[in-house]
């Protein structure tokens, strides 16, 4: 099966030659020959229907005469010569020779199968006296040399396997047009210009960012940015270089090879219905991170919680340690962030890749890792058996080594995997743990270490970050150190300040377990103050709501204290098709019912102003939820409220 990614590839190498002489216009069909990838494919409609291995000429890339090189330009196809003959038909001077190879050895470099002759389109360049492609007959045929398939080894023509040129040959019509590429210029990927339909959301702004870091072209749009909002974001964007333009289909004129889309973008968008009309590709997000983690040594995390902390801290790691690796995650890194940075992507200079695999969508299934990580499995976006089945798909699929969390619905991955975790049966256990308000100490084997995040969970994803940095060959003792200046992520238990002896914290937590993990950790720093949670509560989704609903509803009621209280905002809307069929309000009642201190709050003001009455020094203010980029602004407003 093809890399869908390649039809941009294609698609931006005929774009790059649109303006060569002799170039074709507008056709259904068009044939690319790839020789720095020495591959060919097929193009027709915006689709690549076909893609083959080839192999072009030893000599190199040549018009001339004589010179045993591959011509270069467009081309069309002059000749379909021997259908119906039988497959390893023997074809001189395009004339079948009644010979037929079976599979023996030869040492004569046959050509075989099918002929299609090249007719050179570009006058002076492979058309004409002693460079005419059609003259010095040049062909795409069947080789009996398959296995060298892949590399430069010809006199001139593109060979294909028997099987494939046989497929192709019937694909193809007398006069569809051929172009034998060079490569294109200027393009770190190679991939031409890719645009990014929501470039504001974190996953396609850590890819769109990326690109452009590795000296890619990237464009986006977003409606948040057409309506004047999130001006700080568009500014790190644009300091890469990324084009923005309005979500109206602009964006996918002229030189644009791809549209990328992740899952929430729908198909009545601008930008998807101008991809249509264009018949230019559209990829979904997973599909081009799928071909970057394939094209580096990438250390995949997934789970239901803790990605993109593990994420944060393998690649604070393998930073530290020296190893200079690239990220793109959900997450927001606030070593990054000190860089100036928007935070969520970084392209290091070796081919170690570090990446957040989604199972919320079921992208994790798309990517072929090195090092496979398995943190956990939980009720959260799908049924835990569902996730399960992800994770049996995934796992054969990681190249190198597997690294898998020690609980006890995660024990059928454990075989041939490094296990971390707490319990006896770990290969890389935390022991004389000990935790308190800012971070955490323990020790694996006879190497201690102080992680400067609070809470249990993050000790266990320290633990799995640890377990990967070792299967890349990084020593224990040499993460001792980057992982005591681990600077965390952004909304991951971000304590914003005190004022007036009450702390602030903005945090991602959107799942029951995150829920949970976060109260747990809140509850850790009041301890020595005697003061109580103030949580706030903002859930993400109609639906996750509604499917999560008796879990939000025990992991509430189970970990918050009595003294402790309870906001929950409405649900928070992006706009599209989904059903409003659930309230925050009816939740609340769930929890009332219970015997929560909880209340619905009607708005963001109101709850401010209900917050700065309610809270003493020693409380703490825990603001949790995921996908709006306006929550930190409100933990902000909260703090800023707060009586001196």
């Amino acid at each position: 099966m093809s890399d869908p990614v390649h039809a941009a590839r294609y698609r931006a190498l005929i774009l790059a030659a649109s303006t060569r002489p002799g170039a074709p216009g507008s056709a259904p069909r068009v044939l690319v020959v790839d020789v720095a990838r020495q591959r060919l494919g097929l193009m027709e409609k915006g689709r690549l229907t076909f893609e083959a291995v080839v192999s072009t000429a030893k000599n190199g890339l040549g018009c001339e005469e004589g010179s045993y090189r591959t011509p270069t330009g467009w081309h069309r196809i002059h000749a379909r010569i021997g259908a119906g003959a039988e497959t390893g038909s023997v074809f001189r001077n395009r004339v079948a020779t009644g010979d037929v190879w079976r599979g023996e050895t030869r040492d004569e470099d046959l050509i075989l199968t099918r002929v299609l002759t090249l007719d050179g389109l570009e006058e002076g360049w492979n058309r004409g006296p002693g460079r005419d492609s059609l003259e010095r007959f040049i062909y795409l045929h069947g080789t009996n040399q398959e296995a060298r398939l892949g590399s430069p080894v010809s006199h001139g023509c593109v060979r294909l396997s028997n099987a494939d040129v046989l497929d192709l040959f019937d694909r193809l019509a007398e006069g569809d047009p051929l172009l034998i590429a060079e490569g294109t210029e200027g393009d770190g990927l190679g991939l031409g210009r890719l645009h990014f339909a929501g470039v504001g959301g974190s996953g396609m702004s850590a890819l769109a960012q990326f690109v452009a870091m590795k000296g890619g072209r990237a464009s986006g749009s977003d409606r948040s940015f057409d309506r004047g909002q999130r001006t700080g974001s568009r500014a790190q964007l644009e300091a890469l270089g990324v084009r923005l333009f309005p979500q109206d289909g602009s964006g996918l004129e002229g030189d644009c090879a791809a549209l990328v889309v992740s899952t929430a973008v729908e198909e009545d968008v601008p930008d998807v219905v101008a991809a249509r009309r264009l018949g230019m590709p559209v990829l979904h997000r997973s599909e081009l991170l799928a071909h970057l983690v394939a094209r580096y040594r990438t250390v995949a995390v997934t789970g239901t919680s803790g990605k993109s902390t593990t994420v944060a801290m393998i690649f604070e790691i393998l930073r530290g340690a020296g190893r200079d690796p690239s990220v793109i995650t959900g997450g927001d890194l606030a070593a990054l962030q000190g860089e100036g940075l928007w935070g969520n992507a970084w392209a290091g200079a070796s081919d170690l890749l570090v990446i957040e695999a989604d199972e919320s969508d079921g992208s994790v299934v798309r990517y072929h890792p090195a090092v496979g990580v398995l943190l956990n499995l939980q009720r959260d976006h799908k049924e835990m058996d569902v996730v399960a089945d992800m994770f049996r798909r995934f796992q054969p699929q990681v190249r190198e080594a597997l690294v898998v969390g020690d609980a006890e619905n995660m024990r059928e991955f454990a075989t041939g995997a490094t296990v971390f975790g707490f319990g006896p049966e770990a290969d890389l256990r935390a022991e004389e743990v000990v935790l308190d308000a800012d971070g955490s100490t323990f020790r694996v084997g006879s190497t201690s270490f102080r992680l400067p995040v609070p809470g249990r969970h993050n000790v266990e994803n320290a633990l799995a970050a640890l377990a990967a940095c070792r299967a890349l060959g990084v020593q224990l003792e040499a993460m001792a150190g980057p992982l005591s200046a681990f600077q965390g992520v952004a909304r991951r238990f971000q304590v914003l300040g005190t004022c007036g002896g009450v702390t602030v914290v903005d945090d991602f937590g959107h799942n029951p377990a995150k829920v949970a993990a976060s109260i747990r950790t809140a509850h850790l720093r009041v301890r020595a103050s005697g003061g109580r949670v103030l949580a706030v509560f903002q859930p993400h989704g109609f639906g996750p709501l509604k499917f999560l609903r008796s879990d939000f509803v025990a992991a509430f009621s189970d970990e918050l204290d009595p003294r402790d209280r309870l906001w929950f905002l409405d649900v928070f809307y992006a706009g599209g098709t989904a059903a409003r069929d659930i309230s925050s309000a009816e939740v609340v009642g769930d929890l009332v019912a219970r015997g929560v201190a909880a209340e619905h709050a009607p708005s963001r003001g109101w709850l401010v102003q209900r917050l700065a009455a309610e809270a003493k020094a020693g409380d703490l203010i825990l603001l949790m939820g995921a996908r709006d980029p306006s929550l930190t602004e409100l933990a902000k407003a909260i703090l800023e409220a707060l009586p001196v």
